[in-house]
Parts: structure tokens; C-alpha cells; sequence
């Protein structure tokens, strides 16, 4: 008699313990699935934001191709070096944006 006393209070305790697991678990599951909701959003602009960098990075590469067609910006004066390190940096940036697209 008493074996089954005790052997019932510990399968009490032991549901009473799984029990609660299981549902700090499903409040857990329900906390990640929110997240990864505000996470989608948040992708989601980012993938808005790179989208529209890349055609101002493009356009910008663009007229600054034009600009300098004629190498005229190419002197060693303050005007010329500042557009050789604007077009350095757009240059890098076309090309790591162009890295991106060419994966996806």
C-alpha cells in the first residue's frame, strides 16, 4: 500500500513537472515565432533600403562616369582629388553592390 502511495505522488510531481515545461515551452515557441515576424519586417526593409541604395550608388556612378569623361577632373588640384576619392568610393560601393545582386 505504501509503494503505490508513493509511486502515485511521484508520477503526481512528475506531470505537475512536465506539464509546466510543456507550456514554458509553448510560451517560448511563441515568443520566437513573434520575433521572427518582426524579424521578416525588418529584412524586408532592409532588402527595400539595399534596392535603393544600389540604384542611387548606380545613377551617382553613372554621372560621374559622364562628368569625367574627358579625364578633365584627373588634375592634382583640391576640385580633382576630392572627385577621384568620390569616384573611388562609388566605384567600391557599385562593386559590392553588384557582388550582392549577381548572388541573389
Amino acid at each position: 500500500m505504501l509503494f503505490f502511495i508513493i509511486t502515485i505522488a511521484i508520477l503526481l510531481v512528475a506531470t505537475i513537472y512536465f506539464g509546466y515545461r510543456t507550456w514554458y515551452l509553448a510560451g517560448v515557441v511563441a515568443d520566437i515565432q513573434e520575433h521572427d515576424e518582426d524579424n521578416a519586417e525588418y529584412i524586408t526593409l532592409l532588402e527595400t533600403t539595399n534596392i535603393y541604395m544600389y540604384d542611387r550608388i548606380k545613377k551617382s556612378y553613372d554621372a560621374m562616369q559622364q562628368i569625367d569623361r574627358l579625364g578633365a577632373f584627373e588634375s592634382e588640384d583640391e576640385s580633382g582629388t576630392t572627385f577621384q576619392l568620390l569616384k573611388e568610393v562609388i566605384t567600391e560601393l557599385k562593386e559590392q553592390f553588384d557582388a550582392e545582386t549577381e548572388e541573389k
